[in-house]
């Protein structure tokens, strides 16, 4: 009977040992033991050069926070533009009398002149019998002038305009109420102040119940109006940008009867005489899909009633998918901008992890003597480019946090901080210390161990 010999395989010979620097043994996961171990060592390196350290990590700190607070500004002025868009109402359709340029023109040049422009009582007329889908119809006049309570005054906006102005224009009664349709019909002197104007003329008074004069004519208060923001830059919404902050709101009977259609402008030379029967008409449509087809409906209208271009059709709808697009191309060319902080302290990290390389070619040689492995030296100048990153993109996020913070109280100008803006920043910040200390760490573990003990 045969023996069957079993030799007893020595994986200790060299032909049975697996490479230290192959590819497989490379990405090997490390053990949390080992992971710590280089992380403390890491942080002892960058201890010892300080400066060095902080003055690397700034450039990833103004990176990380320029992205987050110039974000968090232009998504705040975004906001503000959409929200007044969205006050002129997503169904609505605003016609405007404009004044032609060749009208202002002629007006300039002659001493004495009389112009008649603008929309009309029967414009409303046919776009109510002839255009399917309009459900309300909102005319106004606007008057300029000084309103007077004693010996306070101010300059605003006097609006003729019917009871139902405040829900067509997403505005609310604050105090009291709004004029009713009775007082409409009869020419009522009563009048609703805007919040600006009744803290002007009233800063202590309860304002309702009392009386305001405007020329001759004394004006019952029934209402105050909420505070209403204004843009305080232009945009695409023109109308709420030029939008007056002092207005009184009069009925539409009673500002034809007190002021008439025909208004005159005194100057010095001259006398300019202007027709308008309405300065402005709200148009709400029944389905808000219907808006734009509606708004070349009324333009088509118009223009076979108009002999000159005088009168302006804004449609809100329109205006907030061209912010929104703004938004977009804004927030784009921000985040650029910003990302180049970024890169440039990508760039300072990998100066900085190539130097310290070369400055310690001799402790690679060393380590690498000892038994290091490639990945070993990999790792650890990773962890250290990893470590610079990573803590200037936490100050950066909280700077960056912080910062609008500020603009908002001290610039009065609305700030955003979306929530993915500064997890974007850190990650970003992240991926810089990876890829910017990549080239070093390779560049330190392929260093010849022999080499690098003959080096000084």
């Amino acid at each position: 009977m045969e023996l069957e010999v079993k030799r007893e395989i020595d994986t200790t010979k060299p032909e049975f040992k697996a490479n230290p620097d192959s590819l497989s043994v490379l990405l090997r996961p490390l053990m949390p033991e080992h992971l710590l171990r280089i992380f403390k060592l890491a942080l002892k390196s960058l201890w010892m050069h300080k400066l060095r350290s902080f003055l690397t990590v700034l450039g990833i700190v103004f990176g990380v926070c320029s992205v987050i607070a110039m974000l968090a500004i232009g998504e705040g002025a975004s906001y503000e533009a959409q929200q007044q868009i969205k006050d002129l109402g997503s169904q609505n359709i605003i016609l405007e009398s404009v004044k032609p340029p060749e009208e202002q023109k002629i007006s300039g040049a002659a001493q004495s002149f009389s112009i008649e422009y603008g929309l009309k009582y029967n414009d409303i007329k046919r776009i109510r019998a002839t255009i399917p889908g309009v459900t309300i119809v909102v005319p106004g006049r606007i008057i300029r002038d000084y309103i007077w309570n004693a010996t306070r005054r101010v300059d605003a906006e006097i609006i003729g305009t019917v009871p139902w102005y405040p829900e067509m224009r997403n505005q609310r009664v604050g105090m009291g109420r709004f004029f009713s349709e009775i007082e409409m019909e009869y020419g009522a002197n009563v009048c609703v102040l805007g919040y600006e104007t009744a803290q002007r003329l009233f800063p202590i008074n309860n304002p309702i119940g009392r009386e305001v004069r405007v020329g001759g004519t004394y004006y019952r208060v029934v209402g105050v109006l909420e505070p209403q923001k204004i843009l305080k830059s232009p945009s695409a919404a023109d109308t709420a940008s030029k939008a007056a902050i002092y207005r009184m709101f009069i009925p539409l009977s009673t500002a034809r009867a007190r002021f008439g259609e025909t208004v005159v402008k005194r100057r010095t030379g001259s006398i300019e005489a202007e027709k308008v029967e309405l300065h402005e008409v709200t148009v709400k449509v029944d389905d808000p899909k219907r808006v734009v087809s509606v708004a070349q409906a009324i333009n088509a209208l118009l223009k076979r009633n108009h002999k000159k271009e005088d009168y302006k059709i804004i449609v809100p709808i329109e205006l907030l998918r061209r912010a929104e697009e703004t938004k977009r191309i804004f927030n784009i060319v921000l985040g650029s901008i910003a990302a180049i902080s970024l890169l440039v302290g990508g760039i300072g990290i990998m100066n900085i992890m190539l130097a310290t390389v070369t400055e310690r070619t001799r402790e690679i040689g060393i380590r690498r003597a000892l038994g290091a492995k490639r990945r070993d030296i990999i790792t650890q100048f990773l962890v250290e480019s990893i470590l610079l990153s990573g803590t200037g993109g936490l100050i950066g996020v909280l700077l960056g946090v912080i910062i609008p913070f500020f603009v908002t109280t001290f610039a009065n100008m609305k700030t955003i901080v979306t929530f993915w803006s500064p997890l974007l920043a850190f990650s970003i910040s992240a991926i810089v210390g990876v890829v910017f200390g990549l080239y070093p760490a390779i560049r330190a573990a392929q260093m010849d161990p022999v080499e690098a003990l003959r080096h000084e």
